[in-house]
């Protein structure tokens, strides 16, 4: 029994020492399937990173149109829900116009007086031309009375000197004489009364030719009044026009902040339009990644929302300046403590088919891993 116990004692001592060496062996196994692992993903990642150049700090951007009423109103009608696609020239939102086109009557209606007053012109114009013409007929009928005024003068003269001789010889009467001396006076007073009748005659044409003038350059000045209100009429159907706001692209409505009712604000946002015309990713690289990186290169964009699909892009411009520039506050170095700090800067990158299923599904905002191909 003792020789049996120290056997069994024997065996259990062997196995206790073959034990640890089995152990030993997977750990060397094990650490060496993992360090050629590892060198081999370093290897595989020191390879990709001397052609690639990535970055996780992107985000798929788009244009957004802000809907800015250009009046101040109160809203009629809403036509659009959120999220609702709309196309360019879409009626969105209707504001209460009457107030608006209370003024476009009433520009309406000052061009229409100014109208009048132009055809009240016209006719006061024709008026004085026809006063112009009768004055300058009454001259002509002074000149002819003129001119047989002076033959009667004329007469009158022959008639008294030859009476004045007669007298001296006593071959006529007083009264004979003194008849022809009248006639010859009368004549000759009559003739002066005639061109005193002319030059009054000759002032009233000229103040009526004045008028005449005058009253064509109000016909002038009532046109060019007409011109006025016709912009006036002009501006105030502009202006009731932007009482119905329109999509300005087309593309999808952001959450509507407005309801039936209520008073928005010339120059308000009401709500925004993103347009999907055009969609974009921006990746923010950090300044010591840009040496190799230059326009046309091929990127590829991993969207968190699709793991596992790619889409092809291009690298289309690089940011005038960093981040940190356009911030509301930007860093003065000059000022404090300088921290140097790797700065980013922005890069637009496009892609190659707008028309991409999985495109067409981005929406701005969202997280992208991007993957520029320097070769």
């Amino acid at each position: 029994m003792e020789t049996q116990t120290a056997t069994t004692n024997n065996k259990g001592s062997q196995h206790a020492h073959e034990a640890p060496k089995k152990r030993n062996y997977r750990f060397i196994i094990v650490l060496a399937i993992l360090v050629i692992g590892g060198g081999a993903f370093g290897i595989t990642k020191y390879i990709h990173a001397q052609h690639h150049e990535e970055t996780d700090n992107a985000q798929i951007e788009a244009n957004v149109s802000p809907v800015i009423p250009r009046v101040t109103g109160y809203v009629k009608e809403v036509r659009v829900k959120d999220n609702q696609r709309v196309k360019k020239g879409d009626t969105l939102v209707i504001l209460d116009d009457r107030d608006l086109q209370i003024k476009v009557s009433q520009a309406e209606a000052a061009l229409a007086a100014a109208e009048a007053n132009v055809q009240v012109a016209v006719a006061t114009t024709t008026a004085a031309r026809s006063n112009v013409s009768s004055s300058q007929a009454n001259i002509s009928a002074v000149d002819a009375q003129i001119e047989a005024a002076k033959v009667n003068v004329w007469r009158a003269n022959l008639d008294y000197e030859r009476y004045n001789n007669l007298i001296k010889d006593h071959s006529i009467t007083q009264q004979q004489y003194e008849q022809a001396l009248a006639t010859k006076q009368t004549a000759e007073r009559q003739l002066n009364v005639l061109e005193e009748q002319k030059k009054v005659a000759a002032r009233q044409t000229s103040a009526v030719s004045t008028q005449s003038d005058a009253t064509a350059e109000q016909i002038n000045a009532a046109k060019a009044v007409i011109k006025e209100r016709q912009a006036e009429v002009d501006n105030a159907k502009l202006v009731a026009s932007y009482a119905i706001i329109t999509a300005p692209e087309d593309g999808e409505v952001s959450k509507i902040y407005v309801q039936p009712g209520q008073l928005v604000q010339a120059g308000q946002s009401i709500f925004s339009v993103v347009l999907s015309n055009d969609i974009w990713v921006v990746a923010n690289f950090k300044e010591t990644q840009l040496d190799k990186m230059k326009l046309g290169q091929k990127v590829s964009v991993h969207v968190d929302a699709f793991p596992g699909k790619s889409i092809e892009g291009k690298v289309t411009s690089f940011s005038p300046a960093t981040g940190a520039r356009f911030a509301l506050l930007p860093p003065d170095n000059a000022s404090g403590n300088f921290v140097k700090v790797v700065q980013r800067l922005p890069v637009k990158i496009e892609f190659n088919d707008l028309n991409q299923a999985e495109v067409k599904q981005l929406r701005p905002g969202m997280n992208v891993v991007v993957d520029v191909h320097l070769d």
